[in-house]
């Protein structure tokens, strides 16, 4: 992925934000299991961070997805995984399908203050009982002349308690599972939604809700893009989706094998530093050359992403770098954790918040049996029945 002097700016001034605006607070929102989300928002549409792949006209950036990724990778400063992750939902899973498909008065509307920072935004597609399995979804947004009226609930919604809007995936017909679900643009005010907080194993200052609508009415104004399409959407939706969890991974992961030697050079045992032992630093160069081979992987899927984003090559390669992102995060934080010993098993340290957070990315946005499942498919050797 070709790095220009555009490239180099982006990533110093999301770095300069990250060590200014976020780290200083991490330990206090963690322990608040929440953050001021309105707040970091505003802060970063102020400096045009949240739409960077969107359109000028709704006050985007207009550049592609490279630079998205590059915002994506410096966000892996961040010392947590629950801010990245965060702000992830609002620029690259809950607006994408806004952006390309909405209508222009639907993009003024709730795209341009999102963009702007004076909105929150979160994409509804979970439920109970269909996660990673879209298609099974349930909630239904009924038609009820110039309304829909939504009934269902969602579950695992990131910024859910503090989210103005959501994109929401519903059922608005019968038929085929794959043709009778909508993007509907949901306002957090309306009558008739509940939210309840969501405790987690890790990703602590990133708030999380289960959602339930009781006879919640919006506008049919308010679908994005044809009725019955909105499986197809979300399905785009998760590629850049993919792309961001993936690339937000990469320098976290090299934080923590930096920690890692640093803490074993300094730790000694039976008369000589912990990193001298092989064992320790050839597995540190195992997990770094894994981290290098991920990062290339990621940028060669965004140069293709950018060339053709409908290219059939996009989604497995995406799909293989949210399966090995998720993956190495569990191979890395557990062994670099085991090298930090009993320090390692100790709450506040920055090794235990990791392996709490990073467990995440092997289920969320797709688990790793589903990505297994999409690369199959497109290698061709899924069996015919499990194509679906």
């Amino acid at each position: 992925m070709q790095q220009t002097q555009e490239h180099r700016a982006i990533r110093q001034t999301v770095r300069k934000f990250v060590e200014q605006e976020l780290n200083p607070h991490v330990d206090a929102w963690e322990a608040a299991e929440i953050f001021p989300a309105r707040e970091v928002f505003r802060k970063l549409g102020e400096l045009g961070l949240l739409g960077i792949t969107k359109p000028t006209d709704f006050g985007g950036l207009g550049l592609d997805a490279s630079f998205s990724v590059a915002f994506a990778e410096e966000l892996g400063h961040c010392t947590c995984g629950a801010l990245p992750m965060a702000i992830g939902v609002v620029t690259d899973m809950a607006t994408p399908a806004l952006a390309r498909f909405g209508s222009d008065a639907l993009r003024r509307e709730f795209l341009a203050p999102t963009l702007a920072g004076e909105r929150v935004c979160s994409i509804a597609v979970s439920e109970p009982g269909a996660g990673s399995d879209v298609a099974g979804v349930t909630t239904t947004a009924r038609r009820d002349g110039d309304d829909y009226v939504i009934d269902g609930s969602k579950m695992w919604i990131t910024n859910g308690m503090q989210a103005d809007w959501i994109c929401l995936l519903a059922n608005t017909g019968d038929g085929p599972a794959h043709a009778n679900k909508s993007l509907i643009i949901v306002p957090m005010d309306r009558p008739g939604i509940t939210r309840s907080k969501i405790r987690k194993l890790g990703m602590w200052a990133s708030d999380t809700a289960q959602l339930f609508f009781d006879g919640v009415r919006v506008p049919v104004r308010f679908r994005i893009g044809e009725e019955g399409r909105g499986f197809a959407m979300q399905m785009q939706q998760f590629q850049e989706e993919r792309l961001f969890v993936s690339a937000s991974t990469l320098v976290t992961f090299d934080r923590l094998i930096s920690q890692t030697a640093e803490y074993t050079r300094q730790r000694k045992a039976f008369g000589q530093p912990i990193l001298d032992n092989q064992t320790v630093h050839f597995r540190l160069a195992e997990l770094q050359t894994e981290v290098e081979a991920l990062r290339a992987l990621i940028y060669r899927t965004v140069e293709l992403y950018v060339e053709n984003k409908d290219d059939p090559e996009v989604v497995k390669l995406a799909s293989m770098c949210k399966l090995k992102s998720g993956r190495l995060a569990r191979e890395l934080a557990d062994g670099c954790l085991q090298f930090w010993g009993g320090m390692g098993f100790t709450w506040d340290n920055p090794l235990a918040r990791a392996y709490r957070d990073l467990r995440l990315g092997s289920i969320g946005g797709g688990a790793d049996e589903v990505m297994l499942g999409i690369i199959s498919k497109a290698m061709g050797t899924l069996p015919r029945k499990s194509r679906g």
